[in-house]
């Protein structure tokens, strides 16, 4: 992958913010328990994991935002995804100022999730048109999966309250991340399974 192109950058931001999602989070798991907040009163167990929550928050805002860039990536030019880009801050900008920031993320992970769904249609029917750096069926088709687990995995972090939605949710982000992984890490595996399955793979062949 070139170190000038979209995808490094992306893939470059995405780590990072993962990377400071991840230190949050065990820095607060070892915090917890060396701080024997279990035994703490209630207050004090709410007051620290609002705290935890104002610092986690810009990274899954700056994660559900990046979301946002990758996906259309793969339909869009450059240029038509800078215009997209600034189309979806505008949204996100009024959506925040009229209805507050969680629903504006709502929204944005409901659009990138839309999208995603197109992506791995799209990818499932062999379209090549598809902007992806690596052209095999099945890692075509592993990745877009990925990408729809990990949106419906954020998106049921809003949802975790409704108990039957949540349940979908995790069951899908479950199968998807798995159906993915499968794709991006077994590829000639997949490709020779369908052989001896029906005996023709030319339309999923990986390059």
């Amino acid at each position: 992958m070139k170190k000038t192109s979209y995808d490094f950058y992306l893939i470059l931001a995405t780590a990072v913010v993962l990377a400071a999602i991840s230190a949050i989070c065990i820095y607060g798991m070892f915090y917890f328990k060396f701080a024997e907040l279990q035994h703490m009163p209630a207050s004090v167990k709410g007051l620290y994991m609002t705290r935890m929550n104002q610092a986690v928050s810009p990274f899954i805002i700056a994660l559900i935002m990046l979301l946002g860039i990758c996906v259309p990536k793969r339909l869009l030019s450059t240029r038509w995804l800078n215009w997209f880009t600034l189309g979806l801050l505008a949204v996100i900008i009024l959506t925040a100022s009229a209805f507050g920031v969680v629903m504006a993320l709502e929204i944005n992970l409901c659009i990138t999730l839309a999208l995603q769904a197109v992506v791995l249609l799209l990818a499932l029917c062999g379209n090549e048109y598809l902007n992806f750096e690596k052209k095999g069926y099945w890692v075509r088709v592993g990745s877009s999966c990925m990408h729809l687990g990990l949106i419906l995995f954020i998106l049921d972090l809003f949802f975790y309250k409704h108990h039957g939605l949540h349940l979908v949710l995790f069951w899908l982000t479950t199968l998807s991340i798995v159906a993915g992984m499968l794709g991006c890490f077994y590829s000639q595996a997949m490709v020779d399974l369908f052989r001896r399955l029906f005996g023709r793979t030319d339309f999923i062949r990986e390059k």
